[in-house]
């Protein structure tokens, strides 16, 4: 006989429960938001971290950049430099095809001699015309000497016809040598204007005689420059960029050769306006460069822009119409390296930057913000 097992009873649907957190992970999960808000804090450099720091990484390194352009027109008959070569003041870069600005030169040489030898020629015609003037004014003293005395021999034939002590043909001499002698003195004067005429025509032409040597002087001076111009040298020292003509290439006035970076450098930093209150020239400053793993260097701020740089933008934001956002706007500041500091070689023009003003070091108190 069978003995009787009992029924399986069947399993109980549970239900489902969160589960339960320790103490120590509430701990760690806390640790964790305080941990980024204090790193939050500190990148930003926010209170309570470096309150005397103005921080910024909107800032570009920069150099005087020199451009190189032709300053005349011609084939390039040789360049002497190579991309990104290093180069010292008035050294020679491109020597344009000077053979027609030497033509030019000899053909303003040749003017210059006609209009230096014209000029000479009409000094001894102003000479010439000084000595006719004498002579006119000569002429005529002697026609008054000659008018004077023909009149006194008209006046004594006169009175001895009245008491007929002299004949009708003496008198009509008189009166001959007296007419003569007046229209003598008439062509002496017409003479001496002549001769005055010839001396203002004389120094008409010295005067555009002169100018004409002026002029010719001038344009020697103007092709000997275009010349010299064939030449072309660099203005001051420092690293070329990339050499944008070749040999055999056609240049015109004003075409792009090259460019020139100078040695020196220095950091534009754009400041947000809410943290230049304490800046001022003089405080030191930290400086961290992207391009070369953030190593970092010394400097200091040397100056401070007189307006935001908003105010130098070519399209400058009109805040009168349409809805306002306020934007905080950013002043540029002038950062200089500290001097014979390591690897500032490598700092190149246009590498990003990230600043650190100490705002509690030294400061030049006449030059405060």
């Amino acid at each position: 006989m069978e003995q009787n097992q009992p029924a399986e009873q069947p399993n109980k649907p549970t239900r489902w429960s969160p589960k339960k957190h320790s103490t120590f992970g509430r701990l760690v999960f806390i640790s964790a938001i305080i941990g980024g808000v204090i790193a939050t804090l500190y990148a930003w450099h926010l209170p309570p971290f470096n309150t005397n720091t103005v921080y910024s990484n909107n800032a570009y390194v920069r150099g005087q950049t020199t451009l190189i352009s032709a300053k005349v027109s011609g084939y390039v008959k040789e360049v002497f430099v190579q991309d990104f070569n290093q180069i010292g003041e008035n050294q020679a870069l491109i020597q344009i095809d000077e053979a027609p600005y030497q033509a030019k030169v000899a053909q303003a040489k040749a003017n210059l001699l006609g209009q230096s030898a014209a000029l000479k020629q009409i000094a001894q015609s102003r000479l010439s015309a000084d000595a006719n003037i004498q002579i006119s004014k000569s002429a005529i003293e002697n026609a008054k000497a000659q008018l004077h005395r023909a009149q006194l021999e008209f006046n004594r034939i006169n009175q001895l016809i009245k008491t007929n002590s002299a004949s009708k043909r003496e008198q009509d001499q008189a009166v001959a040598a007296l007419t003569q002698a007046e229209t003598a003195l008439q062509q002496a004067r017409q003479q001496y204007t002549i001769a005055e005429q010839n001396r203002l025509n004389v120094n008409d032409n010295n005067e555009k005689l002169t100018a004409g040597v002026e002029s010719a002087e001038a344009m020697l001076n103007l092709a000997q420059q275009d010349l010299e111009n064939t030449l072309v040298k660099a203005p001051v020292a420092g690293t070329l960029s990339e050499i944008s003509v070749k040999k055999g290439q056609f240049v015109s006035v004003g075409s792009q050769l090259m460019f020139i970076v100078p040695p020196k450098r220095w950091v534009i930093a754009n400041i947000k306006e809410t943290d230049m209150a304490n800046v001022n020239i003089g405080q030191a400053v930290k400086l961290s460069v992207d391009a070369l793993n953030h190593q970092q260097f010394n400097g200091k701020v040397v100056e401070i822009s007189p307006a935001t740089a908003s105010e130098f933008s070519i399209i400058r934001a009109d805040s009168g119409t349409g809805n306002f956002v306020k934007i905080a706007q950013r002043i540029p500041v002038k950062i200089e390296f500290t001097p014979d500091q390591a690897d500032l070689d490598k700092i190149l023009a246009g590498m990003s930057v990230e600043v650190e003003i100490d705002t509690s070091s030294a400061k030049d108190q006449s030059s405060q913000y």
